[in-house]
């Protein structure tokens, strides 16, 4: 099973970035655990602040990756470009937030994104990856 869990704009700050909402781990610290938990499974990571960068990333692997796990940043709530993406992939995505965005700012209520993927999950820390997986590793296919 190959799955690429992939980060948007200032998430590359995890750690650093208002540690009360985002946590203190980076997600190159908590990366490795998530590998050593699912040791069966390829998981390919990749970051990018650049909506493009995202775009070009999504497309070279999701026509033979089993899986997307997307953490879209604030482009979840701008950007539909990221939506018709999604749409074009034969993967399916699995939309994923670090912090319950129902308990954040109204703008961040609203998900351009949420449509186009399998599901969403939030508000469970950087555990909200590992729950993602466990989706992809026990869909039917």
């Amino acid at each position: 099973m190959k799955i690429l869990i992939l980060n948007g704009p200032n998430l590359n700050l995890l750690g650093v970035r208002e540690p009360g909402i985002y946590g203190n781990s980076s997600f190159d610290e908590y990366l490795p655990q998530l590998r050593a938990k699912y040791p069966d499974v390829e998981i390919e990571y990749y970051q990018s602040n650049i909506e493009g960068e995202m775009i070009n990333k999504m497309q070279e692997v999701g026509f033979t990756y089993d899986g997307i796990i997307l953490n879209a940043g604030a482009y979840t709530h701008t950007s539909v470009a990221l939506h018709d993406c999604i749409r074009s992939l034969k993967s399916p995505v699995i939309e994923v937030h670090i912090s319950n965005v129902h308990q954040r700012e109204p703008f961040r209520h609203h998900s351009l994104i949420s449509s186009a993927c399998k599901g969403v999950i939030c508000g469970f820390g950087l555990d909200s990856y590992r729950l993602a997986l466990e989706a992809f590793v026990n869909i039917d296919h």
